[in-house]
């Protein structure tokens, strides 16, 4: 059985725990199955296996054998129920085929898999109702603690206090709602998204759109106002139709794209929140026969891995997702290592990473 045993769970992650552990009851010998063989009780068995002083030791050595032969594992999970602890953490995303996420998430499991801590992962699809459910969900499960992005349709926080109340830790990464004191890890936003516009003028494109997410959210916020500190910096007057609120999908990059060549003078480049907002962009001005970066350059936002492949090649920015798993994990553990209760705890940010790829090279 693999250290680390992870539910991955659309909506509610009840029907999987309840499936799960009732192939694992019809498959799991326990300490009664090995005191029947032995015609002891089942008390002695489990101070044999834990090397008890008042257990003999031709006891012990024969609850081993027999635990050994009938291929025995320990219900970690139960044990840890026992002394108030279930040894699992609850982890929320919206999107798990999001290549951001699954480092984040793979971030996290190598750092708690050295704690025994084993993963509950669900995903929201960007829906409120998701994540409330998720969160009873996790509840449910006894969840020492959640890590938490939040949907896009969250705009409130008022439903996390039943966390508190049950004493389970709270920690957000990458999406944060506002006035959280929990604690959180975040990339620098504004940052990534100042250093690619600055890039994107130092090419010598001026009429740069910007592709925004919902505002409403933490890291869609900053990259605007990263992008809009880049255009001013540069004496570049920014009217309100240059930023473009899409869904960051593909589709949303391409009707970005349409919205733009409809402007009385077109744009020469596109800033993207998003990666895939961004391939859209560039799918579109391909069937527009619209030469990249020739006439228009384009950057995007999180450094999916079709990024370096495409033609040409997309600039992006890397958030240093595996980090950011390892770092909120550690905030948790800490808590641990402390008995504290208590999730608040500074705001780490992480520096973010451009890496300049042809879409956007004029000057090479």
């Amino acid at each position: 059985m693999e250290h680390i045993f992870s539910l991955v769970c659309a909506i509610d992650c009840t029907l999987f725990i309840t499936l799960s552990e009732t192939m694992y009851k019809k498959q799991h010998v326990t300490i009664h199955d090995i005191a029947r063989e032995l015609n002891v009780s089942a008390s002695t068995v489990s101070r044999a296996l834990q090397d008890h002083p008042r257990i003999s030791e031709s006891t012990r050595e024969a609850v081993k054998k027999t635990a050994s032969r009938l291929n025995y594992q320990p219900n970690v999970m139960a044990s840890s129920l026992r002394r108030g602890k279930s040894k699992t953490v609850g982890v929320i995303v919206p999107r798990i085929n999001r290549n951001f996420f699954a480092n984040v998430i793979g971030g996290m499991e190598e750092l708690l898999a050295t704690s025994g801590y084993h993963l509950i992962i669900c995903q929201t699809k960007e829906k409120l109702e998701n994540e409330v459910a998720a969160i009873q969900t996790l509840i449910n499960a006894r969840v020492d603690a959640v890590l938490l992005s939040i949907s896009m349709e969250t705009t409130r926080n008022d439903y996390m206090h039943i966390l508190t109340e049950r004493g389970i830790r709270l920690f957000y990464f990458d999406r944060v709602p506002a006035g959280t004191k929990n604690g959180s890890v975040v990339v620098d936003d504004h940052l990534g998204a100042y250093l690619s516009v600055k890039h994107l003028l130092g090419q010598g494109y001026r009429k740069i759109l910007h592709v925004s997410g919902s505002e409403h959210i933490n890291i869609y916020r900053s990259r605007k106002e990263g992008y809009l500190q880049a255009m001013h910096e540069a004496g570049m007057d920014v009217p309100q139709a240059w930023i473009l609120h899409r869904d960051l999908v593909q589709e949303g990059g391409e009707s970005a794209f349409l919205t733009g060549m409809k402007m009385k003078k077109n744009p020469d480049a596109f800033f993207c929140a998003g990666d895939f907002a961004a391939l859209g962009i560039m799918r579109a001005a391909k069937r527009a026969g619209i030469s990249i970066p020739g006439n228009l350059g384009v950057s995007g936002f999180a450094n999916e891995p079709f990024t370096a492949f495409l033609e040409p090649s997309l600039t992006t920015v890397d958030q240093r997702g595996s980090e950011m798993g390892r770092m909120v994990a550690e905030m948790f553990l800490k808590c641990v290592e402390e008995d504290s209760v208590s999730s608040t705890c500074r705001q780490t940010i992480l520096k973010p990473q451009l890496i300049i790829r042809d879409s956007s090279l004029l000057n090479k």
